[in-house]
């Protein structure tokens, strides 16, 4: 297709053009109103002249008869620039007025006539028309006043001409404009369309260009841009995650059919059998738990999980957690605190927040907890948001890692020799957006604070 065939086709085009037809349309209609009320304007000028002539010279008529009418037509009719008079008798003698020639039948009616017209001082005018009034004189004698229509005419012809030069002025500026805005919409569209190919073909890093003005277009880019740069964000999670499987769970699922193989090669009687189920059994649970909460963080931060939501006291789920954590405390030598026990109503998904908070109280006593230390739970309430926190006086995470340590499956160097999966704040972290907030790590000087910060009604 040429070019100029696919600026024609655009939308752009065709509004365009739709558009410069109903203007052209309203620009004629007003145009040619103005040229017909001018033209009525001049008829009824040129009738009120007319008649008024017609008065002046019919008190002549009853103040001396026919020859004084005959008289002043006479004296009007040789004056410069004069209206047309002609006086006959009942014959079609004409007895005074600057009229020569006048078609057959105009004297024989009576009324308002447009007819041709010849006149003795413009012999070699080509053709003249004039607007007439005749009136019956008694006798049978005839009294023509009238005018000549070449100005009229010459108004008419200046309003056609300017009919047709202003449509086809806004015609000839409608197709230049229209052309000038459709080729810079396709430009624009190619330019979309180029991106768009590339990112099918698989380059996730192209973007559509904005230019900066704001219009529907830029509106669409910016809009597109952000969806690509979160599915972007989803597919590097799917990256991550399926990196983080195919490297930390290859250990688990290694020892665990490392362990079956040893059983069937060395046991020897029902209860080693026995034993070396049961720890198939634990170990197939924790890799079921870690893959529950890859799913479960994986559909948080994608926006597929539609938790209920309800209100509920984050106090008593604060009780709730120290109350299930108590007894692991005793073990560990570590008291668990709880403060700010006042009611704080939240409007959430309690089983997921319940969740986040056993994660990071749980990750508080395996990594913060020291004999005669304190792990202390909080809850702050403001007017929109409430701070759910937990503390504890461990040796904490340098602010260096602690972008890092909520990622999936990251685990620090003080950690690899205690138990878990590195799954605990990644969790707690999705818990958190999903509910329109953020899990935010500080110094507890010493020890660690992880807070969820949360909007006091979750969207």
């Amino acid at each position: 297709m040429t070019p100029l065939g696919k600026l024609v086709r655009t939308t752009a085009f065709k509004l365009t053009a739709a558009y410069l037809a109903v203007f052209i349309a309203f620009a004629g209609g007003l145009v040619g109103y103005f040229a017909w009320s001018t033209d009525r304007l001049l008829v009824q000028q040129i009738n009120k002249a007319v008649d008024a002539e017609f008065e002046s010279l019919a008190e002549q008529y009853r103040l001396g008869g026919l020859q004084r009418l005959a008289a002043s037509v006479d004296r009007r009719a040789r004056q410069p620039g004069s209206m047309l008079y002609l006086v006959t008798t009942f014959q079609g003698s004409a007895l005074a007025g600057n009229i020569t020639e006048l078609p057959v039948g105009v004297l024989g009616t009576t009324g308002w006539i447009e007819t041709r017209y010849s006149r003795f001082d413009e012999s070699d005018s080509a053709d003249p028309t004039a607007l007439v009034r005749v009136v019956g004189l008694p006798g049978g004698f005839r009294l023509l006043i009238g005018r000549d229509l070449q100005e009229q005419q010459r108004v008419r012809a200046i309003m056609g001409n300017a009919i047709l030069w202003s449509v086809a002025l806004i015609a000839a500026l409608g197709v230049a404009g229209g052309l000038f805005v459709a080729r810079r919409v396709l430009k624009r569209l190619d330019d979309i369309s180029q991106t768009s190919r590339s990112i099918i073909e698989g380059d996730l890093s192209r973007r559509l260009t904005v230019t900066g003005s704001n219009d529907e277009i830029d509106r669409l880019a910016a809009t597109t841009n952000s969806m690509l740069d979160r599915i972007g964000e989803l597919m590097a999670g799917l990256k991550e995650v399926s990196d983080n499987i195919a490297h930390d769970l290859k250990t688990p699922l290694t020892r665990l059919r490392n362990r079956a193989e040893e059983a069937l090669r060395t046991s020897e009687g029902e209860a080693q059998y026995r034993q070396a189920l049961e720890q198939t059994i634990e170990e197939s649970d924790g890799l079921i738990r870690t893959f529950n909460a890859l799913l479960m963080i994986a559909r948080a931060e994608a926006g597929q999980l539609q938790p209920t939501m309800a209100s509920f006291d984050l106090a008593d789920v604060l009780a709730g957690m120290a109350e299930l954590y108590e007894p692991t405390a005793e073990e560990l030598g570590v008291t668990l605190s709880v403060e700010g026990a006042r009611p704080c109503l939240f409007h959430g998904n309690r089983e997921l927040i319940a969740q986040a908070i056993s994660n990071l109280v749980d990750n508080a006593l395996k990594h913060g907890a020291r004999p005669g230390g304190v792990v202390t739970l909080s809850v702050k309430a403001g007017d929109a948001s409430v701070s759910i926190d937990v503390a504890d006086q461990g040796d904490g995470i340098p602010e260096a890692d602690r972008e890092r340590v909520i990622e999936r499956f990251v685990r620090l160097e003080t950690s690899r020799s205690r138990p878990g999966s590195g799954l605990g704040l990644s969790l707690a972290s999705a818990v958190a957006k999903l509910h329109g907030g953020v899990l935010r790590l500080s110094d507890n000087n010493p020890g660690l604070r992880a807070a969820l910060d949360l909007p006091r009604r979750a969207p």
